[in-house]
């Protein structure tokens, strides 16, 4: 018999291609969502992108008889609910406790009354803080968030407590979360709070640690959406993509396809419970390097990216994943290279409209002081 499978947040860009995964691989897919008009628009209709064989349930994690309604007759339930974007994160601070920590208190409660097989919870890089760093003498350093006045001084780099520059490494699991935004905040919430009531109420429990995720579907009207979607935004525009500091910071950019490809297996695989696993690519980019690589496949590439000089509240400097738990253990490996990830991007955005709101959102980070 097939399985039936929850995932809320559904029909967002990461929960879509998780469905269309899960399809593929035999199972049944009920989506729980509640079509954010940030994310989806003001018509609130079902994405034209979800599979047709996925059944979508319109309603809020935080709504107690939608989270009943959705559990009905079901097997293993993937939590993607939650409201996204660290900048945002630092002034809507009800929104964001309310949907992520207390949305995941809701379906915790009505898991505790009607487990499943499995939970598998997204997480974030996000609550790394800063990534592992190394001295010049090749010492691993979990290191400090840059202070406001060395920022002001345009002065991006991290250091350690002598003033060295430290070089970035990748980030395992084991590094100690450092939380910089009320979004990574929720983000550790949600992980932690999966992980100990699922061990108190035998739940098996995953938790995925996505880093930069890309790929079809993404939210292009969404400013605080991913970095190569707000991009795509810009470039559709014929406007210059908007980058912080100078450019120099380091992220690791994973293909949706892979991160879908993680979620399943990590339901699949027995071993994964109680664990929390890294989910990227295993490999680190500049952020000015992608704006160009993105110029170029979209013929975009007279434009030239515009470098703020300014820290926006809640950022980090370098972070990329050490991805060989999950390789380990789950026998993850990443299909996509960012080179390819980048062109069929782009096939996708040929035929894509896109408002542009990123000024609009630099403009209220601005007027709110979250950035320097």
């Amino acid at each position: 018999m097939k399985k039936q499978v929850l995932i809320t947040g559904g029909a967002g860009f990461i929960g879509s291609h998780l469905a269309n995964e899960l399809l593929k691989n035999g199972y049944k897919v009920r989506v729980l969502d509640n079509l954010l008009e940030q994310v989806h628009g003001e018509n609130g209709e079902r994405p034209a992108y979800l599979p047709k064989d996925a059944e979508l349930i319109t309603g809020d994690v935080r709504n107690r008889a939608a989270i009943r309604n959705a559990l009905e007759g079901v097997d293993v339930v993937y939590h993607f609910a939650a409201r996204v974007g660290v900048g945002q994160s630092m002034y809507e601070l009800q929104e964001y406790t309310e949907v992520n920590n207390t949305g995941t208190a809701v379906l915790l409660e009505a898991l505790i009354e009607n487990p499943v097989e499995k939970l598998v919870v997204a997480s974030s890089m996000s609550i790394y803080g800063e990534g592992l760093y190394q001295d010049a003498s090749g010492k691993h350093q979990e290191a400090p968030c840059r202070k406001k006045e060395q920022l002001k001084q345009a002065d991006w780099e991290v250091h350690n407590a002598k003033g060295e520059k430290l070089s970035p490494v990748a980030t395992p699991e084991s590094k100690t979360p450092d939380l910089a935004s009320v979004y990574a905040l929720s983000k550790y919430d949600q992980e932690r709070m999966c992980l100990m009531v699922g061990n108190a109420y035998n739940i098996p429990v995953v938790a995925l640690r996505f880093f930069n995720a890309y790929g079809p579907y993404q939210a292009l009207s969404n400013p605080y959406t991913g970095v190569l979607a707000i991009f795509a935004s810009r470039f559709l525009n014929n406007k210059p993509p908007l980058i912080f500091e100078d450019g120099q910071q380091i992220r690791d950019f994973v293909s949706v396809y892979d991160i879908a490809r993680a979620c399943r297996l990590a339901m699949e695989t027995p071993e994964a419970a109680g664990e929390v696993f890294n989910i990227g690519s295993g490999k680190s980019y500049t952020i000015q390097e992608v704006a160009e690589k993105m110029a170029v496949v979209l013929g975009k590439k007279y434009i030239k990216p515009e470098i703020t000089g300014k820290y926006r509240v809640g950022d980090i400097r370098h972070c990329y994943a050490d991805i060989s738990k999950a390789k380990e253990i789950l026998g993850y490996t990443p299909s996509y290279s960012l080179e390819e990830g980048i062109q069929e991007l782009a096939g996708w955005l040929q035929d894509q409209i896109a408002e542009d709101k990123v000024a609009d959102a630099k403009e209220e980070l601005e007027a709110r002081g979250l950035t320097v």
